[in-house]
């Protein structure tokens, strides 16, 4: 779905950012509408994530998020604001919500031919994934939590029934009375 957004275009260049935010970061559509010029520390590969209740994390810069940074500042974004993300047409303002988000990955699921897994598209499907993925691969609750920067465990605890075979594979036996049946 990520490569449904990528273009060779101005557009295309800033959605597809926006998209690999999410996309491996576990970043929410408002974390992603929130980054500004400042929050991203190039030297030490770092990113400040403005997030839930007015909580800020800094989270590491992946490579592939990086470079499709770079090349959407360099070659699209022509604006003298601090907001990082802007729209496409003069004036050239941040955006007042997430809705574009939602558009933007709306359009990919149409692209690619797949069904979205709820009738509302939202940034909450790639960070359901990223969980997933993380998951599949072994992660803990508390990994795939502190990647998502919940507070809460129980927030984290809607993913652990995602992957029924892994935790079949580390249940042991309930013992009954009389033996297992």
């Amino acid at each position: 779905m990520i490569a449904a957004v990528k273009a060779d275009t101005a557009i295309g260049r800033r959605n597809y950012a926006m998209v690999l935010l999410m996309a491996r970061l576990g970043l929410r559509a408002r974390e992603v509408i929130a980054i500004q010029l400042d929050d991203i520390d190039w030297r030490a590969g770092r990113l400040l994530i403005r997030g839930k209740g007015q909580l800020h994390d800094r989270m590491p810069l992946p490579k592939d998020v990086g470079e499709a940074l770079t090349n959407y500042i360099r070659q699209d974004r022509v604006t003298t604001s601090r907001a990082l993300f802007v729209r496409h047409r003069t004036p050239h303002m941040s955006f007042i919500d997430s809705q574009v988000i939602n558009d933007v990955l709306r359009k990919a699921f149409e692209r690619t031919g797949l069904e979205p897994p709820t009738p509302y598209v939202g940034s909450h499907i790639l960070r359901h994934s990223l969980a997933t993925n993380m998951v599949r691969h072994g992660a803990s609750l508390a990994e795939i939590g502190e990647v998502l920067r919940h507070r809460a465990r129980r927030s984290t605890m809607i993913y652990a029934k995602l992957d029924v075979e892994g935790l079949r594979s580390v249940a042991r036996e309930w013992p009954m009375a009389g033996g297992a049946k």
